[in-house]
Parts: structure tokens; C-alpha cells; sequence
């Protein structure tokens, strides 16, 4: 199970028990011990901490009627944080739905989140986008789309567009296990093999495809082993342990980044929640696993660690958590006061220039909404003379 130098070898074995460092007790197999910056170690955590509380809060907001849709990640979050961490920011993510982490590493605010699941003015999609389907241009980051599978297709495509222009540029793109049954997967693995681009596919296999268990997905005997058949190196990590995904993942870019091609990287985890508020698993799934997951919660398993280390300590998590707190929920103030985006800008961001025949139906949509206006205005002028008469 042993790391090889990935100029001349694997990066980690593609089946087996998956790589792993972190103990559930907080101990480490320091001889796999990834090298951190101290400094580094608590902003992980305060990642992973923050991607919790905010989905914690938005699914309580969807409760209240005041949010229409919410995916959360709860239990993944070593998976995404710690394999965003391993990125250069000038890399591209093309997403799944449940890379929160990702984004909040990357230096995403929860503002600009939290707009987009409002849909508001401050929205950097304009509304146009479900709830959770983000999309960061200016991070690199690339829409969401519901349609499993679609974005692994137009990642690898991205990364043979970096080779073309000779840059050292790494693409990973996220998706579930249920992800590995679409066409799209099988056309993203083999393209990327036949031209050795540097794409990372990271799979979160959580245990559920919405209500589809694992165990009717496949009879492989890992998702990583797939990867084989396309000529492309499968590795098999255990997602709940934030060193061991930082360790594959650093090992999978830079084999990438120096010309080795790319690697499917399957992290083993759990969706403790939901697939999203419009589902409910207690009709599909047994709650003793879900119990027997939650004793391998990464954000405990990490706190264990920091802890031992003296890093950790109640009275710092006490001031964590007020402070994203106090964050989040100004946050949502805000963006509960921003106004809807107004119609016309369902005409930006089509062409670089605007033709002129949408210019025409722009300039007749606005003059259309004024009519609307005037009528409105001088309606209720008449009404208040009229009962001033009567």
C-alpha cells in the first residue's frame, strides 16, 4: 500500500483497503504524514467546519420555506477540502453538486454562495441556475449542471485544450459513484487515456446514487478499478481522512502536471443527510449505518488529531463557531433583502455583443415593462379620484 514516485510508478494501489493516515482516534501513521504548514492545518479545519455550518443552516432555511433547494454535504468534507487544497488556483474544477468545500478552499465567500441560492440581483448567475448550482469564473470554478456525468466529458476537453497551448494546467472534476453508470463517464475516461491529459476524476462514492446503494451500481469491485480499462490509473483513498486525500490528490496533480497523465482518484465516504431536501432516505437506507458513519466523521476524526497536536481546543471551536455564525447569517440577511434580478438581463452573457435582433427584443421588453408601469400608476391615480367623487 506503499506510495511509488509517480514519475516512474503508481500513485496508490487501485483495490484493497483504501490509502489512509488518520487513525479514528486522531493518531497518525506519521510514515504516510503528508508535510503541512501548521498554519495551514487550521484553515483546513476551519473549512471543513464553515462547509458544515453553512449547510446545516441552508437546510434549516429550505425547512422554513424560505429557501426553494438545498444539497448538502455533511460527512464529505475531507473529500472536497482536502482535494482542493492540493490545487494550484489556477487549476479548473469542473463540479459535481456537493463540492461546498471546494469552493470555501478556494476562497469562494459565503456571500456570493449564498446569493446564488437566492437567485437575487447579487446572484453571479442572474437567477438563471437551480439552487447550489454554482458557477465562480473568476475561480476557476465551472457551472454545475444537474445531468449526471456531463461535466467529465468537458473537463478532459478542457485539459487537452491546456495541452494544446503546452500549459502546466491540472483539471479535476468531481462526481458521485452513481456518475460511473453514464455514458459520458466512459467517454471522459477513454478520451482522457487515449491523450494522456492532465485530468484528476475525483469520485466521492458516498454510498448512494439518491436511493440506489452501491451495491447495485457496480460489481466491480471498486469504481477506481474501472479507470483501468482506458489506461488510466485508479486509486482507491479513504475520503473521511483529510490527510490521505491531500496525499493522493498532491501525488495525482503532480504526476499530471509533469506529463503522467491522468488519474481516478475513488475517495470511500458517506452522505449522512439527505441526497437533497426533496428526498427522504429513511424509505431506502438502514439508520444503523448511518450511526456507524457518523463515528467516522472527518471533521471529528481531524479535531482528534489537532487536539493531540495542541492545536485544537473547546474555547477556539467556541469562537469558530460564533464567528461563522455571525457570518453566515449576515450573509443571508442580505441576500434576503437583495431585489430579484431585473428581466433585461436575461439578454447579458449570450453573445460577446449583443446582434441586433436581440437588441430589438430587449429594447421591446423594456418598453413593454414601462407601458406595464405607466398602466399601473395611472390605474390606481383613477381609483383614488374616483372614490374621492363618490
Amino acid at each position: 500500500m506503499s506510495f511509488v514516485d509517480v514519475k516512474v510508478g503508481k500513485v496508490v494501489p487501485m483495490s484493497g483497503e483504501p490509502y489512509s493516515v488518520l487513525n479514528d482516534d486522531g493518531s497518525a501513521n506519521l510514515d504516510r504524514m503528508p508535510n503541512i504548514p501548521r498554519e495551514d492545518l487550521l484553515k483546513l479545519y476551519r473549512a471543513m467546519v464553515k462547509t458544515r455550518a453553512y449547510d446545516q443552516r441552508m437546510i434549516t432555511l429550505q425547512r422554513q420555506g424560505r429557501l426553494g433547494f438545498y444539497l448538502g454535504s455533511t460527512g464529505e468534507e475531507a473529500a472536497t477540502v482536502g482535494s482542493a487544497f492540493a490545487l494550484r488556483e489556477s487549476d479548473w474544477i469542473f463540479p459535481c453538486y456537493r463540492e461546498q468545500g471546494a469552493y470555501i478552499w478556494r476562497g469562494i465567500t459565503i456571500q456570493e454562495m449564498t446569493n446564488q441560492c437566492y437567485g437575487n440581483a447579487l446572484d453571479g448567475t442572474k437567477g438563471r441556475q437551480m439552487p447550489v448550482h454554482y458557477s465562480f469564473r473568476h475561480k476557476n470554478i465551472v457551472s454545475i449542471s444537474s445531468p449526471l456525468a456531463t461535466q467529465l466529458p468537458q473537463a478532459v476537453g478542457a485539459a487537452y485544450a491546456a495541452k494544446l497551448k503546452k500549459e502546466d494546467t491540472v483539471v479535476l472534476t468531481y462526481f458521485g459513484e452513481g456518475s460511473t453508470s453514464e455514458g459520458d463517464f466512459h467517454v471522459g475516461l477513454n478520451f482522457a487515456g487515449v491523450w494522456n491529459v492532465a485530468t484528476i476524476f475525483f469520485c466521492r462514492n458516498n454510498g448512494w446514487a439518491i436511493s440506489t446503494p452501491r451495491e447495485i451500481q457496480t460489481a466491480s469491485e471498486t469504481f477506481a478499478q474501472k479507470a483501468q480499462a482506458y489506461g488510466v490509473e485508479g486509486v482507491l483513498v479513504d475520503g473521511n481522512d483529510i490527510f490521505a486525500v491531500i496525499e493522493v490528490t498532491r501525488r495525482a496533480v503532480e504526476k499530471a502536471r509533469n506529463g503522467g497523465g491522468p488519474t481516478m482518484i475513488e475517495a470511500v465516504t458517506y452522505r449522512v443527510g439527505p441526497h437533497s431536501t426533496s428526498d427522504d432516505p429513511s424509505g431506502y437506507r438502514n439508520e444503523e449505518d448511518v450511526k456507524a458513519w457518523e463515528k467516522k466523521d472527518p471533521i471529528e476524526r481531524f479535531r482528534r488529531y489537532l487536539s493531540k497536536v495542541g492545536l485544537w481546543n473547546q474555547n477556539f471551536e467556541d469562537k469558530l463557531q460564533e464567528e461563522l455564525k455571525l457570518e453566515i447569517m449576515t450573509a443571508i440577511e442580505i441576500a434576503e433583502k437583495a431585489p430579484a434580478p431585473t428581466p433585461e438581463t436575461i439578454f447579458e452573457d449570450v453573445f460577446s455583443d449583443i446582434p441586433w435582433h436581440l437588441q430589438e427584443q430587449r429594447e421591446e421588453l423594456l418598453t413593454h415593462l414601462e407601458g406595464l408601469k405607466s398602466a399601473g400608476s395611472n390605474s390606481g391615480a383613477g381609483g383614488t379620484v374616483a372614490k374621492e367623487n363618490h
